[in-house]
């Protein structure tokens, strides 16, 4: 039947009333009212159009498209938590716009969802009819009055109060304490307000009265009121809804996609204002002409419009993949009010206690200045030989690759929980490689050394039998990532086990020898041509160095954290000759280990230092390097717990075992490419439960943790740097940084970071950073071809 329009209203009309006499017959009446009632019937085609046109408002007005004007405002609120069960205490709410032409105070105590809940106290006010249409001021005034005559019965002495001021209009708020009122509603039309921050109004009019001292800590839409005041018993709610003398939604939205904000982290809570929905005729089909007589004669046409009705079955019908619960307000929106005011209160408290425990971890550029210098100096007394920190022991490393150098060599790789041996082709055409994995356990990697060494000689026999390289001798380099003195090039004295090993009777010898040894006891024909031993660190340098021949530093920041230089031979006292150069390892991992780190380790780092292998040990590794990262991480997190910051203050089982939050997870949870959600999802899959607020506090935790070691990292790079341009006396020094690490390289910012750092401290040095392309490998098998180049050139 097709909708009546105004035209055959008027026509009924003009049949059913004066001057027309006799009135329908009972079947006439019945068929009028059918046809009339009809027209309310919607379809569930209309009701999708309807769903798709707000949906497509609410998305175009939260990205800030201006043109056409969007059907809603999408506000932003401010409120960017929801409660977690432990806000606590006393808190005033008064209420303007909520029910109509009355105003309502209420002093709401609040005992957390353990506690004994208790029943608000409230008074309601008539606003009379002058007030409501009256000066702005008047309102407002009137309002500070009945605050004071509400706390005159209670017993609140000249205590500091806590207000939440829930103001039910459509308003632009820029900050959780600041709502500049955009137009009257619900018949209020007081001049002078619209366009006017209404919580500086009501601060004024409390002021005025000057009885009591009001602190105006939130303003709230009635609906985020209703969202806020819900019983958390059923779980956490995130949508709220009013259905009463006006219609309005709110929701919690991802920061990131409210353009006016500029966030990428965190969530805020939406005004849909929703009620204006249909200025664009979005809802024309569905409209009656006693809808459109009614907005004719309102006091704002053409605004306001929608009314939600049949609420549970339409939600179900059309957003079928939701499980939707409604839970109906018990005090309208005070409680929710007064719990917006303590969430905020619990909010800025936990962001005092975070800032506090985080503050250690930004450092200054005084601090990195500071650090460079000692860094400095530490390298300066390792060269001479006296007591110091950094070992600047000399690799025997004369030389980077000039191109020219090709042939086939081996290579082994150990540093870590993986052990590589390969097969290095190097050719005109470029290198080719050819290399397996095998993995070291813990309890060969923490056993006896004869234990280790049998089991890298069988990684090898396994490597030449499946390469057909049995019975033939290639020159070989060993990339063996540990602290060693080196005696020559073919010679390396272990100082210490670090990245976790710990085999026995290793420390203090040759390992090159350990490894003969281990062959001899395989009783096996291999010929081992070992031409150089070699750090990974200056394996990275030389690789990067046959691809760029400014290349003079290497940098691992990876399990572990070591670097190495091109050093004037002059300037290194434990090697003869006074021309020519020396690679140095700089072991800058033990850096600090005589407490001059002290000024920048943290609680945090003393706990994870003291419960590793090596107590006292690697200070400068243990803050920067990927082992460690997590670890202390993991140790703020237990802290923030301990203080009610995190997770509700509950313990959580699973941050009670070591190593539980691993590195990787820091540069996934940095990613700029997650949502909070994904970081939650990350966080929850450890078995941490955590609510957005506890997502976004672990975010910063991890960044403040990552980004100081990454500006350690470069502050000790500008220390290198800067040594190598005043050792050749030049005003601008162009120079690369060969780097690898997983760190490093799989952290979203970490390379971004120690960039900056470097152009700070070093701004005389032009830096330019390079990751290597298996440096541990390709370097050994690049320093033990470069070696045979200047052996045969020697020879010549």
């Amino acid at each position: 039947m097709d909708p009546i329009g105004p035209r055959g209203l008027q026509q009924r009309e003009g049949a059913l009333g004066c001057p027309q006499e006799g009135l329908p017959s009972p079947s006439e009446s019945s068929e009028l009212v059918q046809e009339c009632l009809q027209q309310f019937k919607v379809t569930e085609a209309q009701l999708r159009q309807i769903q798709a046109s707000l949906l497509g408002s609410m998305e175009q007005a939260l990205s800030g498209k201006a043109s056409p004007a969007p059907a809603v405002r999408m506000l932003p609120t401010y409120v960017g938590s929801i409660p977690h069960g432990t806000e606590q205490g006393d808190f005033l709410v008064l209420e303007l716009g909520a029910s109509g032409a009355s105003l309502r105070v209420l002093w709401v105590t609040l005992m957390g969802v353990e506690g004994h809940k208790t029943e608000p106290r409230s008074q309601e006010f008539v606003i009379p009819q002058e007030v409501m249409l009256g000066p702005g001021q008047q309102l407002f005034d009137f309002a500070a009055r009945c605050l004071s005559e509400f706390l005159d019965a209670l017993p609140v002495g000249k205590q500091g109060l806590q207000l939440g001021f829930s103001f039910s209009f459509p308003c632009h708020q820029t900050g959780l304490d600041k709502s500049t009122l955009i137009s009257w509603t619900k018949g209020f039309k007081c001049s002078g307000v619209e366009g006017q921050d209404v919580v500086q109004l009501l601060r004024d009019a409390i002021q005025r009265q000057g009885t009591y001292s009001i602190d105006v800590v939130a303003v709230v839409n009635d609906t985020v009121g209703t969202m806020m005041g819900c019983d958390l018993g059923v779980g956490p709610c995130e949508v709220g809804l009013v259905v009463d003398t006006g219609t309005n939604a709110c929701y919690m939205e991802e920061a990131r996609h409210v353009a006016v904000l500029g966030e990428d982290r965190g969530r805020v809570c939406i005004s849909v204002e929703w009620g204006s929905f249909s200025d664009d005729e979005a809802l024309g089909p569905v409209w009656t002409i006693f809808d459109r007589t009614l907005d004719q004669e309102s006091l704002n046409p053409g605004a306001q419009r929608w009314f939600l009705a049949i609420l549970q079955e339409t939600v179900m019908l059309l957003a079928p993949e939701c499980d939707v619960s409604f839970i109906p307000s018990v005090d309208g929106g005070g409680q929710g009010v007064a719990m917006v005011t303590a969430v905020a209160a619990r909010l800025a408290a936990h962001r005092r206690l975070l800032e506090e425990t985080l503050a250690p971890f930004w450092l200054t550029r005084e601090q990195l200045v500071a650090l460079q210098r000692q860094m400095r100096e530490a390298m300066a007394k390792g060269l001479q030989g006296k007591p110091s920190s950094l070992r600047m022991l000399p690799t025997y490393v004369r030389a980077i690759p000039d191109g020219s150098e090709r042939g086939d060599f081996l290579a082994l790789d150990l540093g870590g929980t993986n052990f590589r041996v390969l097969l290095v082709r190097l050719a005109s055409g470029g290198v080719q490689i050819t290399n397996q994995i095998y993995s070291i356990p813990e309890y060969v990697a923490q056993g006896s050394g004869e234990q280790l060494f049998d089991h890298i000689v069988d990684c090898i026999v396994d490597f030449q039998q499946k390469q057909g390289l049995s019975g033939h001798s290639l020159p070989l380099g060993f990339t063996f990532s540990f602290p060693c003195r080196q005696l020559g090039l073919d010679q390396g004295i272990l100082l210490n086990w670090t990245k976790g090993f710990s085999a026995s009777d290793c420390e203090g010898q040759d390992v090159v020898y350990l490894l003969r040894e281990a062959i001899k006891r395989r009783q096996v024909r291999m010929k081992l041509n070992v031409v150089a031993i070699v750090n990974d660190t200056v394996g990275t340098m030389m690789s990067c160095g046959y691809e760029n021949p400014h290349c003079e530093v290497g940098l691992i920041v990876g399990t572990g954290t070591n670097a190495c230089y091109m050093e004037e031979l002059r300037n290194v006292a434990s090697v003869p000759g006074d021309s020519g150069h020396m690679c140095i390892n700089m072991e800058w991992g033990a850096f600090g280990d005589d407490g001059s780190l002290g000024m920048l380790s943290t609680y945090f780092d003393e706990r994870v230092d003291q419960a590793s292998i090596n107590p006292g040990r690697q200070r400068f590794e243990k803050m920067i390097s990927g082992m460690y990262l997590g670890e202390i991480v993991r140790h703020i997190l237990l802290h923030l717990t301990s203080r009610g910051v995190l997770f509700r203050g509950q313990q959580i089982q699973c941050l009670q075992t070591r190593d539980i939050f691993k590195t990787k997870f820091l540069s996934q949870i940095e990613s700029d490419s997650l949502a909070l959600r994904q970081v939650r999802a990350i966080l929850e899959d450890l078995g941490l439960p955590l609510t957005s607020d506890d997502a976004l506090m672990v975010l910063e935790v991890c960044q403040a943790v990552s980004r100081r070691a990454a500006q350690l990292c470069g502050a000790g790079v500008a220390a290198v740097v800067e040594k190598i341009r005043e050792n050749r006396g030049l005003e601008k020094l162009t120079v690369s940084v060969g780097v690898d690490g997983t760190l490093y390289k799989l952290h979203p910012h970490f390379s971004r970071l120690v960039e900056e750092t470097v152009q700070e401290l070093a701004p005389c040095c032009e830096v330019t950073f390079l990751q290597s392309k298996d440096g541990s490998g390709k370097g050994a098998a690049l320093v033990t071809a470069v070696a045979c180049r200047l052996a045969q050139m020697t020879r010549v």
